[in-house]
């Protein structure tokens, strides 16, 4: 299987994982051409490592996603000593 898996690597439209990794953000928001995300999809298909690593990486994301939605970003009332040194930082 190892020597079958280093083979498929060496086939046109095949990436490595580390291009796969660089393509995971594109390839969650549906940003990828057709043929960057048949490719992808490809590289899938072969390596197990990259399917476990992208189902951790949607595992860790959809954790984030909950955590954030009970808290907001930004307190209601921003206290004006704060919004005042923000202003004066961004002058000097």
């Amino acid at each position: 299987m190892r020597r079958l898996r280093g083979a498929m690597f060496k086939m046109p439209l095949m990436i490595d994982c580390e291009t796969f990794e660089d393509f995971i953000v594109d390839y969650l928001e549906g940003r990828l051409a057709a043929k960057q995300k048949f490719v992808f999809e490809m590289h899938l298909k072969i390596c197990r490592e990259c399917r476990e690593y992208l189902a951790v990486y949607k595992a860790s994301m959809a954790v984030g996603r909950s955590v954030l939605k009970d808290e907001p970003l930004l307190p209601d009332e921003i206290p004006e000593d704060l919004i005042s040194a923000v202003i004066d930082a961004r002058r000097n």
